[in-house]
């Protein structure tokens, strides 16, 4: 016996007349509404019904069939909850939906913006991992390139990925990030740790970071973490520019912009802000 479907469950003609939503239509955004209340916490059919604006009893047809169908689960006197169905659809659309290819309109919107040098990165270790670059149309070449690793805490995607880990972590990163500057070579000083803490700090209040010639000399730059379905840090996007083109107040006025786009980007990776 074949088993029925979301778009079995009304018997009505498939079509509407003068070309309106068809039933079979309308139940189906119905049914996709269900799955929002559930993931919102809505789990009783009385309060589903209250929020689609429909009868108990249509409201329980549709419940039945996600059920049947694995979209939902149903526990005796709990409610109905996400079901496996979900799970694997959800972790299906993770491998569909690499983090560079979904990254990539992003980061050429903020090209295109700002003229200056974009960056997408992972942490790897305990060191930057860049995945994709826009070279800038104006200021320095930097010396960053596709698949090359940097330490984590000098460099702006690295302290942007560094805004998902505690104090402690940070220190670590620090330290690691110091006992390289103490090997020979044109490097820019770095801070003391309390300074560098307090920055931190700053930056995790903001949202977003900066990158004070820390890595190269002579390159500013401002950057923001991005975040997946679980709330992770995952990845980071920066903007970065040569210190004339990158003044403080530009920066300012940058970093928001940045921010944006790493939620957008969080956003497509599933994140879903917070309630306020």
């Amino acid at each position: 016996m074949k088993k029925s479907s979301l778009s079995d469950i009304s018997a009505a003609p498939a079509a509407s007349p003068e070309g309106g939503v068809t039933t079979g239509t309308q139940t189906l955004l119905r049914g996709l509404a269900i799955l929002d209340c559930v993931a919102d916490g809505v789990s009783d059919v009385a309060n589903i019904s209250l929020r689609l604006g429909t009868a108990r009893s249509t409201t329980h047809r549709l419940l039945s069939s996600l059920v049947q169908q694995k979209y939902l689960h149903h526990i005796a006197y709990k409610g109905y909850m996400l079901g496996p169905k979900l799970l694997y659809l959800g972790a299906r659309a993770q491998e569909q939906r690499p983090l560079v290819a979904l990254a990539r309109p992003h980061l050429e919107a903020l090209a295109q913006q700002t003229g200056d040098t974009v960056h997408l990165g992972i942490c790897e270790g305990e060191q930057v991992l860049y995945l994709d670059k826009i070279t800038a149309t104006k200021g320095l070449e930097m010396r960053s390139r596709v698949g090359q690793r940097m330490p984590m805490a000098t460099t702006g995607i690295g302290k942007a990925l560094m805004l998902g880990m505690g104090a402690a972590r940070w220190e670590t990163l620090f330290q690691r990030a110091q006992g390289l500057r103490d090997a020979p070579g044109d490097r820019p000083a770095m801070h003391s740790w309390e300074d560098y803490l307090q920055a931190m700090q700053q930056y995790q209040s903001q949202g977003w970071v900066r990158d004070l010639e820390e890595n190269e000399l002579g390159i500013h730059c401002v950057g923001a973490p991005v975040r997946d379905l679980s709330g992770e840090v995952v990845a980071a996007i920066s903007v970065a520019s040569a210190v004339p083109y990158m003044p403080d107040e530009r920066m300012d006025r940058l970093g928001p912009v940045v921010l944006r786009r790493a939620l957008l980007l969080s956003q497509e990776l599933g994140w879903k802000a917070p309630a306020p």
